[in-house]
């Protein structure tokens, strides 16, 4: 229950979220006005819920602390590789070093099985102990497949603070969401005001 709400208060996924997961886990650390913060992967039962949402865990995967901690830790080296990317620096090694042990927790090749009744096939194998293994190479996969990728130019900054999100710009749209998008045009129109004995 606590999870649903701690999710509906959050802002609605940026430009770019639909088509990358990966952005969207990024953005599941939110810095809201007046020093507010949500995070939809602060507890085991939260993160799970996000995981449950975004297909990479059922809902019963029963995620511990310890899960908990190494999607946090893969969000904020992502985060780093993704502001790296925005202001056009070189990655540090130990984001890029944990991104790449992340992808190499599951294996790529199909597996081959055999199934009494329809013979041998393939299939790549994802047992349910391995579900954040899973998750954190799928994360990593799509992240990787942005920053490389013919988007990673459209990649920015949500250009309202405190606002901490990323997004990939459509035009000249530099928001993450209509209430960053409002926020920043009030801060604007605010600082054209005149102020009293300043004419």
């Amino acid at each position: 229950m606590r999870e649903t709400l701690i999710a509906e208060s959050a802002p609605p996924p940026a430009p770019g979220a639909e088509q990358y997961p990966a952005l969207d886990f990024v953005n599941s650390a939110v810095a809201l006005p007046g020093g507010q913060f949500i995070d939809l992967l602060g507890t085991p039962a939260t993160a799970n819920h996000w995981l449950t949402k975004h297909g990479l865990a059922p809902a019963d995967a029963g995620v511990q602390e310890m899960c908990t901690a190494q999607l946090r830790s893969l969000r904020e080296h992502l985060r780093s590789l993704f502001a790296a990317r925005v202001a056009a620096l070189p990655a540090l090694p130990v984001p890029l070093a944990a991104v790449n042990d992340a992808l190499s927790r599951v294996p790529t090749a199909a597996l081959l099985y055999w199934d009494e009744k329809n013979g041998p096939y393939r299939a790549v194998p994802c047992p349910v102990n391995e579900i954040l293994d899973h998750a954190l190479a799928t994360l990593a996969a799509n992240a990787a497949d942005l920053l490389t990728g013919p988007d990673a130019e459209r990649l920015t900054a949500c250009g309202s603070p405190p606002c901490n999100r990323y997004l990939l710009r459509h035009g000249r749209r530099h928001w993450c969401s209509i209430r960053c998008g409002d926020r920043a045009r009030a801060a604007r129109a605010y600082a054209r005001r005149p102020r009293p004995g300043t004419r």
